[in-house]
């Protein structure tokens, strides 16, 4: 496994977003730490400058496992669940947006908090139906260029829909898209799961991405969470891929990236080192 963190491509009011805006100095920053990846949150991929984000990553020998979209929620209200069905055409259409640039990067794309709540006056059921509608739609057509989406499951105190990974895998079988799987974030599983191992093992190959946070959602190691035992069991679906440091930048952004790799790499160097030698 590799480890990113996460950089907005702009000034944002999202708290867990560990860097945000100076692209140019961020990446260096970033890549100058030994992170291998940047997980790039996009609220509008009209608003960013495509070939020279390509120069910039390529420069720093970085890659991008995944794009996030939330921002899109939290600062314009777009959601697939929203009861104005504009709203909701317009959501679909960002997500859709997305997909050259996630074609270009080999980045899988985020349906986080985008994905809404259920408003007053609306069922549970009519939202999860737009959702599945939504992420249907969206899925089809990030298939024909070979991308592939994934919904995270996110704690009841910030969404009313899909808090689990019991929840999300429901709707990956709605859904049922080859392209469609989930992202676990290891702060919203500790609130919601029983055990977050078990969970892990449950979602299995369905896993497309995964964030790591404490308890607290500050840096792993600054919490009570055991990131050595959720590594393993995360090893032992088969998820070899991007760990992704999404955290509060506490008690600065600098600190946090720089403890996340101190926490988490010996972590990693010690299960590779089994695997080659298992004795």
């Amino acid at each position: 496994m590799k480890v990113s963190i996460v950089l907005s491509t702009q000034q944002t009011r999202f708290q867990a977003a560990t860097f945000s805006g100076e692209l140019e100095s961020n990446l260096a920053n970033i890549a100058s730490m030994g992170y291998q990846g940047v997980e790039l949150a996009i609220r509008d991929p009209r608003l960013v400058d495509t070939d020279s984000l390509v120069h910039l990553l390529a420069r720093q020998n970085l890659r991008v496992p995944a794009i996030g979209t939330g921002q899109a929620w939290g600062e314009e209200g777009l959601s697939f669940t929203d009861p104005d069905p504009q709203i909701r055409r317009a959501a679909i259409d960002r997500i859709k947006s997305h997909i050259p640039l996630a074609d270009r990067l080999g980045a899988i794309i985020i349906i986080g908090l985008l994905r809404g709540i259920v408003k007053p006056g609306v069922s549970t059921a009519s939202a999860m139906d737009w959702l599945c509608e939504a992420i249907t739609e969206c899925s089809r057509e990030a298939s024909h260029h070979g991308v592939r989406l994934a919904l995270e499951p996110i704690n009841r105190y910030e969404t009313t829909l899909i808090n689990t990974v019991s929840q999300g895998l429901e709707l990956v079988k709605m859904v049922n898209a080859e392209n469609f799987g989930l992202l676990l974030d290891t702060f919203h599983m500790n609130i919601e799961e029983g055990s977050i191992e078990q969970s892990i093992r449950t979602c299995g190959r369905r896993i497309f991405h995964f964030h790591v946070a404490d308890s607290n959602r500050w840096h792993p190691g600054a919490g009570h969470l055991d990131f050595a035992s959720i590594l393993q069991a995360l090893a032992g679906t088969g998820y070899d891929d991007y760990v992704s440091g999404e955290f509060l930048p506490q008690p600065d952004a600098d600190t946090a990236a720089r403890f996340n790799l101190r926490h988490l790499l010996p972590i990693l160097a010690g299960m590779e080192q089994e695997t080659i030698d298992p004795q």
